[in-house]
């Protein structure tokens, strides 16, 4: 008996779980590096946001965040490390053989992303993944 009395007590007590989302605290252009100054955090949960600032600072916004909006995990990314027209340098390795060559970079991109490169030698497209040091790895 005295159970069945605690349990609606212990329904009132009960708090409901909050979560928070990260949110832009001003509009941020493109190609923006956020800074804590640029985050907010909100009481609303929000499917596919971020919800700790310390995993947004420092990654760069991919399109325009606007004051007051999620962010989503879509819409920021490390950092560009090569710019668009930029020269880069080709590294192809397999087996023992390494070819290096000069190419013209088609898109930005930043540490581990897929990056289309023209190789100014035989001006043919290829794609790479972008190293630390802004070398683009090649592989079939």
């Amino acid at each position: 008996m005295k159970l069945a009395l605690l349990l609606p007590l212990c329904a009132a007590l009960a708090l409901p779980a909050t979560a928070e989302t990260v949110i832009a605290a001003r509009t941020l252009r493109a190609q923006s590096v956020l800074t804590p100054a640029d985050l907010r955090l909100s009481d609303a949960e929000t499917p596919g946001a971020y919800s700790s600032v310390d995993e947004v600072v420092g990654l760069e916004a991919r399109v325009a965040l606007y004051a007051g909006r999620p962010i989503l995990s879509g819409e920021v990314g490390p950092p560009a490390l090569i710019d668009r027209n930029q020269i880069v340098t080709l590294l192809y390795q397999q087996s023992g053989l390494e070819i290096i060559a000069e190419g013209r970079a088609l898109g930005r991109a930043g540490l581990g992303d897929r990056l289309r490169v023209m190789n100014l030698a035989s001006r043919h497209t290829v794609t790479g993944r972008v190293r630390a040091d802004g070398t683009v790895i090649v592989n079939p």
